[in-house]
């Protein structure tokens, strides 16, 4: 697989990621449900933002993993956040957990509510190989 990432500006790469990906001759994508700060019990865990970013981001590698994709192929992340403040002011949590060199287009999202009423925070991803 070989992706190209389309940048016109370059005030988006300090903040993890690009504007489009091109994949050209992608022979396999999956398809990542959200991910949230849930134990392997599927009960919600965590506390702040920052601890919640870590559990979604160590629960979509591990779905990554089992399905033989890395953070590399990732080429799509939507964030949905209870509180775009709160996520901000964590936001070098999620970027430090990218490949710099892979760096997949994002979207925000502010939601009233996910899931259960503890998670602050979800990430769906689409990753291609």
């Amino acid at each position: 697989m070989q992706t190209t990432i389309i940048n016109p500006w370059k005030w988006q790469t300090p903040m993890g990621y690009a504007q489009a990906v091109e994949v050209a001759q992608a022979t396999h994508t999956l398809y990542c449900a959200g991910q949230a700060a849930m134990n392997a019990e599927g009960k919600p865990t965590g506390g702040d933002m920052s601890t919640q970013i870590g559990v979604c981001f160590d629960n979509l590698e591990l779905v990554l993993r089992q399905a033989g994709y890395s953070m590399a192929n990732l080429v799509r992340l939507n964030y949905y956040t209870t509180s775009v403040a709160a996520f901000f002011a964590v936001y070098e949590k999620a970027t430090s957990r990218l490949d710099a060199k892979h760096l997949p287009t994002v979207t925000l999202f502010e939601v009233s509510a996910l899931a259960f009423p503890e998670l602050l925070v979800e990430i769906e991803a689409t990753a291609v190989k």
